[in-house]
């Protein structure tokens, strides 16, 4: 009997001692995909620099990871970590860095180098590695064939720079914000102040180089129009790695007007707001104009004059024209905001981008101002978006003013406009499907400085998107890619009503491309497109 249990016990031993093992054994090493790497780019006869690979023990690991972590909900002590960083300078190594973590078993995370609203290019709870395309930022401007070739790792306002010490007019119509990488922008849509004009920037794509799971590389021709399709909307990380893009240049004025009008609710505001959504359900409005509403609480001049007691609507427009032919014709069409040229700055397509980031304040800032890469500041944020395809009543604008004065300014609401080109674009012809019937895009943003602050601000994102539930698109509830949201849901359990939030009945197809080209799923993250197995 004691012979017996002892055998028992060596059984046991050893069982613990081999599953042990095998978990050891199953877990990615770090060491094995830098051996691969280097193994393999050396005999591409292409190799890979040491010094563009980064582990957590190198001196500069923490601040390659954090130059371009945008929010700091994700660069906190407890955020999960890459088992190392890839900054590639050929696509030569992009394909070594799939291949490798394929045979190592590491997830990838791509990221461009811009904005990252939810952290899914560089943070992951399983081993990973980044793929860091920042450094692709080769822009090349052919105005004889009125194209541009761009590398991934380039920004907005990089591109809207070469494009500007090229032609006079010449633009590309894109996001506001300049230091958004257009890797991950361009995947997603695309929308700016040119949208109404001449669509997102993915219906302005002609070309695109990628490397595929199988680590080839590939241009429109060999990717096929299915592919081709879904990486104009449809998140291209889920499919490869894009490296490139062949974009179409939009002619403009040389003379472009700009103005910023506020109106408070006892200067109109609400009248305003009325007016403003029922030109945008008629689609009446000359698509040279493009107009932003966003909203704060303000004093209206009377009592205590620290109190917000009155909300102030901003009114910050664009138009593709003088400010003679802007009054005349916004006078005529709408009156309520009560435009004057006070109000008008007439500038150039290179300023007007300048504007719409943010810097109104010079009369002639830099245009050195569009390389710069980074934010002037890291903060702590949370959002949601929506589309509203019926106008909001003036009831329900009534309880938003309400809602602007019980929240103060914890929460950004802004009103983008759609119609003109956008209307236009079959809901399928891009995985992007929010086009006819859709008046315009609402945005939620919450931003905080202090980590402590972050309940606060995250609840008070959350109630006023609950707030506009009865207004806003259903069934599904839709939302914009480029402004991802891990909040309505993810891939765990098998959950895709996230996708049908992005991209509606195209879901659907991306699902039978995504299987077609990546039957393993090994392009994987979060939020990404899964197969049909």
């Amino acid at each position: 009997m004691e012979n017996t249990m002892s055998s028992l016990f060596i059984l046991l031993l050893l069982a613990v001692v081999l599953v042990s093992s095998s978990s050891q054994a199953s877990e990615p090493s770090p060491a094995d995909f830098d051996e691969c790497l280097i193994k393999t780019t050396q005999a591409m006869f292409f190799p890979i620099p040491r010094n563009l690979i980064y582990a957590p023990g190198s001196s500069n690991f923490s601040s390659v990871l954090n130059f371009y972590v945008r929010n700091l909900r994700y660069a906190t002590p407890a955020t999960p970590k890459p088992r190392l960083i890839v900054t590639p300078t050929s696509p030569i190594h992009v394909r070594a860095v799939v291949q490798c973590a394929k045979r190592t078993s590491f997830q990838i995370r791509v990221r461009s180098g811009g904005h990252d609203y939810d952290g899914l290019s560089y943070v992951s709870q399983v081993p990973f590695v980044i793929l860091d395309l920042s450094l692709f930022r080769d822009i090349h401007i052919d105005l004889q064939s009125e194209t541009a070739t761009v590398g991934v790792g380039a920004t907005t306002g990089e591109l809207y720079y070469k494009i500007i010490q090229a032609s006079k007019v010449h633009a590309f119509p894109s996001g506001s914000c300049t230091t958004l990488g257009l890797g991950g922008h361009f995947t997603g849509g695309g929308y700016g102040a040119l949208a109404r004009k001449y669509g997102l920037a993915i219906d302005n794509i002609v070309d695109a180089t990628i490397v595929d799971v199988q680590g080839r590389i590939l241009d429109r021709k060999a990717m096929g129009e299915d592919l081709f399709w879904a990486i104009r909307g449809g998140g291209a990380s889920s499919f490869g790695v894009v490296i490139n893009w062949k974009i179409k240049l939009v002619r403009v004025p040389e003379t472009l007007s700009l103005f910023v009008v506020d109106k408070t609710l006892e200067q109109g505001g609400t009248d305003a707001v009325d007016k403003w959504q029922k030109l945008a359900a008629e689609d009446s409005l000359d698509r040279d104009l493009f107009v932003r509403l966003t909203f704060a609480p303000a004093n209206n001049g009377t009592g205590n004059p620290n109190v917000t007691n009155t909300v102030k609507i901003t009114f910050t427009g664009g138009f593709l024209g003088d400010s003679k032919k802007l009054l005349a014709y916004v006078g005529k069409v709408f009156p309520e905001i009560g435009l004057k040229q006070e109000h008008i700055k007439e500038t150039d397509y290179a300023h007007s981008t300048l504007f719409w980031a943010g810097s109104v304040g010079p009369i002639n800032p830099s245009l050195e101002a569009l390389l710069n890469r980074t934010p002037e500041f890291s903060v702590y944020f949370k959002q949601h978006s929506d589309f509203v395809k019926t106008p909001i009543p003036r009831s329900g604008l009534e309880a938003f003013w309400k809602k602007v004065l019980e929240q103060g300014p914890l929460t950004h609401v802004a009103f983008s406009p759609y119609g003109g080109k956008m209307r236009e674009i079959g809901e399928s012809d891009t995985p992007f499907p929010h086009r006819a019937g859709t008046l315009f895009m609402i945005q939620y943003v919450s931003f905080w400085k202090q980590e402590q602050q972050s309940d606060k601000f995250t609840q008070a994102n959350n109630d006023i998107y609950k707030f506009f539930t009865p207004y806003v698109s259903s069934s599904p509830r839709e939302t914009y890619l480029n402004y991802r949201d891990l909040d309505i849901g993810t891939n765990a359990g098998g959950n895709k009503q996230f996708g049908y939030m992005y991209f509606k009945k195209n879901f659907d197809r991306l699902i039978k491309i995504k299987t077609a080209v990546d039957p393993d799923n090994f392009f994987q993250f979060e939020q990404s497109i899964p197969t049909l197995k």
